[in-house]
């Protein structure tokens, strides 16, 4: 995983009143803590720190005003509303050490026509190296059938990932449809097929 550069400044004001002033000149309150180390109260800019939390588990190097570290997101307060950030809360990391982090699960294919795919988990706990934190994992469906279920023990995590959810927990399983959309499906395909033979005659004739 790459590294995101992001200047920090250090902060001696705190409360609601400095944080809305810090917010109006469009930066972010943050907390750098972990190892041990008093927590470090930092001034981010707002619009760099929105860029780089698109990338789940994104690796931060803040720099300037007395910092130089790496650290990774591990809480951030946005506006319910506008969604803007409103503060981050960063953890002190090292490199070569392991740390727990969720990745993101998605799925490739389609299950078999008579079932729906219910994923119970979008995420799910795995420990890395703190530089090297896989970006997701992949979980082929196609074909699954009704009453096929994927544990978390099954899942093929990227090297140096190691399993943290309980293994027996299930992350997606394939349940049959309702009956209503069952007989809507039928009724389709035999639609499709009652045009398909219109139109084989048309030809014919």
């Amino acid at each position: 995983m790459s590294e995101v550069r992001i200047a920090a400044e250090s902060r001696t004001v705190f409360g609601k009143g400095a944080a809305r002033k810090i917010r109006r000149a469009n930066k972010v309150p943050a907390v750098l803590y972990g190892h041990g180390i008093d927590p470090k109260h930092l001034s981010l800019p707002g619009h760099e720190v929105l860029l780089a939390l698109r990338t789940p588990n994104v690796l931060i190097r803040l720099e300037g005003d007395g910092v130089d570290e790496l650290a990774l997101p591990k809480g951030v307060q946005r506006d319910p509303i506008k969604g803007f950030v409103e503060h981050v809360d960063l953890l002190l990391v090292k490199r070569g050490e392991k740390v727990t982090v969720e990745i993101p699960v998605t799925t490739v294919g389609d299950v078999h026509s008579d079932g729906l795919l219910d994923q119970q988990l979008v995420q799910v706990a795995v420990e890395a190296e703190a530089t090297h934190i896989p970006t997701g994992v992949e979980v082929n469906v196609e074909g699954l059938t009704v009453g096929t279920a994927i544990t978390a023990a099954q899942l093929q995590l990227p090297q140096g990932a190691t399993l943290v959810a309980g293994p027996e927990t299930v992350i997606l399983q394939v349940i049959a449809k309702p009956v209503e959309a069952a007989e809507e499906a039928a009724e389709g395909e035999v639609a499709v097929a009652a045009a398909e033979g219109e139109t084989a005659e048309a030809s014919a004739e």
